[in-house]
């Protein structure tokens, strides 16, 4: 199976970062533990996209 550079990061960073939304809409949650796991997400989502574009083949 071949799996390009960068889709791990990506679909891992997308998963993360809806996490990180649900909990900033949850009235309970701790916004502080919301917005890192928001900015962890876009983050692996940001790195795996450069990867992706710079692994073209």
């Amino acid at each position: 199976m071949d799996i390009r550079e960068g889709v791990i990061p990506t679909a891992l960073g997308t998963a993360v970062t809806a996490t990180g939304y649900a909990l900033k809409q949850r009235r309970g949650s701790n916004k502080m533990v919301a917005n890192t796991v928001f900015g962890f997400g876009l983050a692996h989502v940001v790195l795996g996209t450069i990867d992706l574009v710079q692994h073209q083949r």
